[in-house]
């Protein structure tokens, strides 16, 4: 497999040294990017599925946080979103055409993995929407030996007077050719460059907040606003449709902030509670972003995490 070199912006909160990006196609011909963050003599290399709206650069403190722990790391740009094919002429809306479009962006990650030899055995760590993705993913066989997701999209947190409506749209607008429009309750603006950091969903740490406004006002390429009504109506029927699957034996950690309010966090409980192997972590004053949470947060998730993947029996 011939890779072709990517950009990578490293002026911003950058990952560990070495780290390089790859551009490589799907089976469908989108191009997708790959950001690599290889370590000499790491104990395996851990696959970093990012969620809706994200990017790779927004995971170069996690790589670094693996890394000191010995492992190496590879992210992804999804179809749609970072520097990957956006799939719509307004290249603000978050959009797909079918939630199972995302597997074979998951198969050139996998493609590309093999073709530089990331040390093995593989790991999976998935934050959001990636945890949805990354779901699906071990349902049908990913080569991974254990799994990490927080802020799992198991679900998506909907108000009950919302959620009738919001599946009835998400039907119909496709249905009349309108499903490429952004909904009506989002804007195209990203969450952290409208959103005061008071109060916000993601996290209860500022310099991390402060970050993620300064990679995308550094780079506006990586910007991306509120989903599709295709893109909401996919995404419904996924989450649906895995919470009827069974899963692997396989070992696993979910985290979810006890202030979460993104996903639906019953759905996240109800799916841990039948992963033969699995732990589910409630982490406390916690909201979506646990990866961008504060240090004393993030040094307790990534040591659990490591233990969970390297089998270290402290965890």
């Amino acid at each position: 497999m011939t890779l072709t070199p990517a950009p990578l912006f490293t002026d911003i909160h950058p990952g560990p040294d070495p780290a390089t990006a790859y551009w490589a196609e799907t089976s469908d011909g989108v191009r997708v990017r790959l950001g690599v963050w290889d370590k000499k003599g790491a104990r395996g290399t851990v696959l970093i599925f990012p969620g809706r709206t994200e990017y790779i650069e927004k995971y170069g403190g996690a790589a670094a946080e693996l890394a000191a722990r010995g492992l190496a790391s590879i992210a992804i740009d999804w179809r749609g979103q970072g520097l990957a094919d956006r799939l719509l002429d307004d290249p603000l809306t978050g959009h797909v055409e079918h939630f199972t479009d995302y597997q074979k962006d998951v198969a050139a990650m996998m493609r590309v993995a093999r073709s530089l030899n990331l040390p093995r055995p593989y790991f999976l760590l998935a934050h959001s929407m990636g945890g949805c993705i990354g779901l699906r993913a071990v349902i049908e066989g990913i080569t991974v030996q254990a799994a990490a997701f927080t802020g799992p999209m198991w679900g998506i947190n909907i108000s009950p007077l919302m959620r009738l409506p919001a599946r009835a749209l998400s039907t119909l607008m496709p249905h009349f050719n309108q499903g490429h429009r952004l909904l009506p309750s989002t804007i195209s603006t990203p969450y952290v460059l409208s959103a005061p950091f008071d109060d916000n969903t993601l996290t209860t740490d500022e310099e991390m907040y402060d970050m993620m406004r300064d990679q995308l006002t550094a780079h506006p390429d990586l910007k991306l606003g509120g989903p599709s009504y295709t893109w909401l109506r996919e995404a419904l029927a996924e989450t649906r449709h895995l919470s009827l699957r069974a899963v692997p034996n396989l070992p696993c950690a979910a985290y979810v902030g006890s202030n979460e309010r993104i996903v639906d966090v019953p759905r996240v409980h109800a799916r841990m509670e039948n992963w033969n192997g699995g732990q589910l972590h409630i982490v406390e004053g916690g909201e979506h972003e646990i990866l961008l949470e504060t240090p004393a947060i993030r040094t307790r998730v990534f040591d659990e995490i490591c233990a969970l993947f390297l089998n270290i029996k402290k965890y």
